[in-house]
C-alpha cells in the first residue's frame, strides 16, 4: 500500500484525504470520522505527523479561574483548557481552582534546570577520558552552542561505569521546549569529542542518563526542564463548603495514600494524580505528551496548621514545556496556549507556563484528596463518567 507517492499540488487536507482513501480501500474499513475540517490541521501534515491521514478530536473542558501568585510576585487569574476523555476530571480540577482561589490563591516558584541530553561514549580508560572532557569543556561547549543561536549550555555532568562515559548536557533553549535542539547539539558534541579526545568512541546521542520520557530517581531528585513548586493554605470553611470534607479526613487520606501507600509501592514520586492534569494541559497546548512521564514524578504534601488550616503543596521536578515548535503553533493548540498564558508577566514565558501548570496540578491534587476523604470518588465517576 503506497501512501507516500501522492499527486503534486494537493493541500494538506487533500493529502490526508488521499492517504485515508487508500488505507480505507486496502483495509476495507471506514475512517471518515478522521476527516479534518479545512484549515484545522495547520502545518501538521508537513511538520508534525508523517503519512498523516486525519486527526482524532479530543474534548477540551474549561476549569478556572485559578488565582496564581507567580514567583515574580505578580498575580493573575489563569484559565485552564483541559483536553481529556476522563469524565469527572475537569469538574474536579474546577472545584480545586475554586477552593484555592477562595483561600487566597496559589504561590508558585520555579527552577530552570534546562533540557538535557546524555551522550554515551565507550572508553578504555574512563577516568582519563573524564579528565580530558573537563580540560576541553570550553571547546565542546562552543561546538554545542554553534548549532543554534537559541541554545546555551547551562551545565553538564559526567558519569562513568565500566567502560562507558556519559556526558549529560543541560541547555537553555529559549522559548522552545528544545528536545530536538539539544539533540542536534549533543550529536555535534559527540562527533567532536570522538575526533578530539583520544580513546573515546561515540556510541549514541541518547544514553538514558537524561531519562528522557522515562521515570528515574535522578530526575525525581535533581529535576529536568522546569522544577515547579506550588503551595497554598486552605481555610477550614473552604474545606467544608467547597471541598465537602474536613481537615482531619484529608490528613488521614494523605498519610495513608501519600506516605504509606507510596512507600509500599516503591513509587518514584508520591502524589494523587498529577499526570492527569499535566497530560490534559500538554495535549491542549501542543506540548510533547510523552513528557507526562517525567511530570508524574511529583510529590504532594499536606500539613495541618493551627486553626484547622491545611498547608498544601506539590513539587513537580520536571515540567518540559515550550511556546514555540512542536505542536504549539497548530491552530487549536495555539489558541489553547494563549488562553492558558493570559497576560504576560515579567517571568520568562516558559517559566510562566510551567508555573501555571504547577498551580493547576495543585488544584487537581486537593480536589481528588477531598473526594477520597469524603468517600465521593466512586460516586463522582458513577455520575459523571458512566
Amino acid at each position: 500500500m503506497d501512501i507516500r507517492t501522492l499527486p503534486s499540488g494537493l493541500t494538506p487536507e487533500q493529502r490526508c484525504s488521499e492517504r485515508r482513501s487508500r488505507v480505507e480501500k486496502e483495509l476495507s474499513i471506514d475512517l471518515s470520522r478522521l476527516t479534518p475540517a479545512d484549515g484545522y490541521i495547520g502545518h501538521a501534515d508537513e511538520k508534525n505527523c508523517e503519512q498523516m491521514l486525519g486527526h482524532v478530536p479530543i474534548p477540551v473542558g474549561y476549569a478556572g479561574p485559578l488565582k496564581v501568585i507567580f514567583s515574580s510576585g505578580e498575580t493573575q487569574e489563569i484559565h485552564l483548557p483541559l483536553a481529556t476523555t476522563e469524565g469527572a476530571l475537569v469538574a474536579s480540577v474546577n472545584r480545586g481552582c475554586k477552593a484555592l482561589t477562595a483561600s487566597g490563591g496559589v504561590k508558585t516558584t520555579s527552577i530552570h534546570h534546562g533540557i538535557s541530553r546524555s551522550i554515551a561514549f565507550k572508553s578504555r580508560n574512563p577516568k582519563l577520558a573524564t579528565r580530558n572532557t573537563e580540560e576541553k569543556r570550553e571547546q565542546w561547549i562552543a561546538m554545542a552552542e554553534s548549532t543554534s543561536n537559541h541554545l546555551k549550555v547551562l551545565r553538564y555532568e559526567v558519569d562513568t561505569t565500566e567502560h562507558f562515559l556519559f556526558l549529560t548536557i543541560y541547555c537553555d533553549t529559549d522559548e522552545a521546549m528544545g528536545m530536538n535542539m539539544v539533540t542536534i547539539a549533543a550529536q555535534a558534541v559527540g562527533e567532536w569529542m570522538e575526533k578530539n579526545i583520544e580513546g573515546l568512541e561515540f556510541i549514541t546521542v541518547a544514553g538514558n542518563v537524561d531519562s528522557d520520557k522515562k521515570p528515574s530517581a535522578r530526575v525525581h531528585t535533581c529535576g529536568r526542564g522546569y522544577e515547579v513548586t506550588a503551595e497554598a493554605t486552605l481555610m477550614p470553611e473552604i474545606i467544608r463548603d467547597v471541598l465537602k470534607s474536613t481537615p482531619e479526613a484529608m490528613m488521614a487520606v494523605a498519610e495513608a495514600k501519600l506516605k504509606h501507600g507510596s512507600q509500599i509501592a516503591g513509587a518514584i514520586g508520591s502524589n494523587l494524580h498529577t499526570a492527569n492534569i499535566i497530560a490534559a494541559l500538554y495535549l491542549a497546548t501542543g506540548q510533547d505528551a510523552a513528557h507526562v512521564v517525567e511530570g508524574s514524578l511529583s510529590d504532594t504534601q499536606i500539613n495541618q496548621l493551627t486553626n484547622q488550616q491545611l498547608k498544601v503543596s506539590v513539587r513537580c521536578p520536571a515540567l518540559l514545556v515550550g511556546l514555540r515548535g512542536g505542536g504549539t503553533t497548530l491552530p487549536a493548540q495555539s489558541q489553547c496556549l494563549k488562553m492558558l498564558m493570559g497576560d504576560t508577566t515579567s517571568l520568562h514565558p516558559k517559566a510562566q507556563l510551567a508555573e501555571s501548570i504547577g498551580a493547576a496540578v495543585l488544584a487537581g491534587e486537593i480536589s481528588l484528596l477531598a473526594a477520597q476523604a469524603a468517600h465521593r470518588l466512586a460516586e463522582a465517576h458513577r455520575q459523571l463518567a458512566r
